[in-house]
């Protein structure tokens, strides 16, 4: 694979992953109502539920089963080890498209902000933990946990090197800032629907349980220095951890694998 080819296979799948990403905070917030999570005819419960829940698997699974080390070995004997994280951001996007266009609604209101000055509260509150999301991403390099970086390096003909440790900013006071913005953006909202309350809880399931196996891989490659890591921060909110004197948790290095 030519190397101009592997950094427009990683410049199409950035775009790709920023347009998930986009797609997913218009669909959460039901700024598009033809694509939203509460558009559409309600069909039977018992089918969306099980139906929805089928996606956030796939979500899950995807996120899961590439980010782990094994599977990138297995992955690279086929493809070129730069354009690995791409690909994962490729299947990242497909599996987010299919999400918001496969969803099926429960329209059914859990809660909804009367006032418009509740409703833009909670609205800026939800919003804020995407902006979260993206302002982390660059503490630890942006482009490398999106793919770029690899590419441009073996198209100049560099050596890839994995973004140090940096405890930096937000990484100094809890090791997964990004999942943190998740948790607001998907939790947070001036209209919260069963199928809405539904997709929060299997994500944040998902983020459990995925950051517990990310973790395990971290410590397992970095050893002493991730423990100390973990033992020194909280692992969603600051000082959380300190003040409960948990155990050992995760480190920042270039990117997430959750």
């Amino acid at each position: 694979m030519k190397r101009s080819s592997i950094l427009l296979y990683s410049v199409i799948n950035y775009a790709l992953g920023v347009a998930a990403l986009a797609c997913l905070v218009v669909f959460l917030f039901n700024f598009y109502p033809p694509v939203s999570i509460d558009s559409g005819t309600a069909g039977h419960p018992v089918t969306a539920v099980a139906v929805n829940l089928l996606l956030i698997a796939l979500f899950g699974l995807q996120h899961s089963v590439m980010a782990r080390p094994g599977f990138k070995a297995r992955l690279t004997r086929i493809i070129p080890p730069p354009a690995e994280r791409s690909t994962f951001m490729l299947a990242t996007a497909v599996v987010v498209f299919v999400l918001c266009l496969s969803w099926q609604p429960l329209p059914a209101v859990i809660w909804q902000a009367e006032s418009g000055v509740a409703y833009s509260a909670l609205l800026l509150g939800g919003l804020s933990g995407w902006a979260l999301v993206l302002y982390a991403t660059f503490l630890i390099n942006h482009f490398d946990l999106f793919g770029l970086r690899q590419a441009w390096l073996y198209f100049t003909g560099q050596v890839y090197t994995p973004v140090p440790f940096k405890m930096i900013a937000l990484y100094r006071y809890m090791r997964h800032p990004i999942m943190t913005g998740v948790f607001v953006g998907i939790w947070i909202t001036p209209t919260m629907t069963l199928g809405h309350l539904l997709f929060a809880v299997g994500m944040s399931v998902y983020i459990v349980i995925g950051v517990y196996h990310e973790e395990k891989d971290l410590v397992g490659s970095l050893g002493r220095q991730y423990l100390d890591y973990m033992q020194a921060t909280a692992k969603f909110i600051p000082g959380y951890r300190r003040a409960h004197g948990a155990q050992a948790g995760g480190l920042k290095r270039g990117g997430t694998g959750v």
